[in-house]
């Protein structure tokens, strides 16, 4: 890789963080506040309700005692329950609670405000969404197989 291209994907490294930063501390609500580790777990659990404990460690890249810390706290929170596998009683699913669906609302009111009007266009807002997913995905499935 080229220099220029290394300054540029730095570059947007960095202000993907910055900008991530800036939208969680936007959040109207401290007593709501989770953890970036919290963060990544209810993200997942919310977007695949049912899934296992282990599927859900894996996804989110933590350690085992990383998110099991992450879980009991979400869990204390209201915001996660754990119920045993029907078709195996070794296993615990994870779901998102009512209380989660209703915080997940109020950040979707907040942060929808904070970013009203910043971007106008919507094709603009679906090709950065897009571009975010993927490299969201990429992301993933190098994790997954263990390269970078």
């Amino acid at each position: 890789m080229d220099e220029a291209q290394s300054s540029r994907l730095f570059e947007l490294a960095d202000l993907i963080l910055a900008v991530g930063r800036l939208i969680h501390a936007s959040k109207e609500v401290p007593a709501d506040s989770w953890t970036p580790l919290e963060s990544a777990v209810m993200r997942f659990i919310d977007r695949n309700p049912g899934t296992s404990a282990g599927a859900a460690a894996e996804a989110t890249q933590l350690i085992s005692s990383n998110f099991s810390r992450a879980v009991r706290s979400l869990e204390g929170k209201g915001m996660v329950r754990r119920d045993v596998d029907p078709h195996d009683a070794r296993r615990v699913l994870l779901y998102p609670t009512a209380q989660a669906q209703d915080n997940l609302q109020r950040l979707h009111d907040v942060w929808s405000r904070l970013l009203e009007g910043v971007v106008l266009d919507p094709d603009e807002i679906d090709a950065v969404t897009s571009t975010l997913r993927r490299i969201e995905t990429e992301l993933v499935a190098r994790a997954r197989h263990g390269s970078t």
